[in-house]
């Protein structure tokens, strides 16, 4: 619990909740690089791609809808993940 207060605080102000749009992007980003690391160990689980796709489209969905709505809370999240930004925004 402690680990989800201190990312939570590093990523956004203190007003912040841990339902916030920016938190769930990390949390999903934490489990795609879970998932990843199993796919690269059992290449044929295709039961666990289809969650890592799952996984990756709600995670672009959440992103789309952060630039829309707080564009300098997306950049940090977006830099503090080093994860690629959506393209054209």
């Amino acid at each position: 619990m402690n680990k989800k207060i201190s990312i939570d605080l590093s990523l956004m102000d203190e007003n912040e909740r841990t339902g916030s749009a920016g938190s769930q992007v990390y949390y999903l980003t934490h489990q795609v690089s879970k998932l990843t690391s199993h796919l690269e160990l059992h290449p044929k689980d295709y039961s666990s791609q289809r969650g890592l796709w799952k996984l990756l489209g709600k995670r672009k969905r959440l992103s789309i809808y952060l630039s829309d709505k707080n564009p300098t809370l997306y950049n940090r999240v977006i830099k503090n993940l080093s994860i690629r930004g959506l393209k054209g925004r």
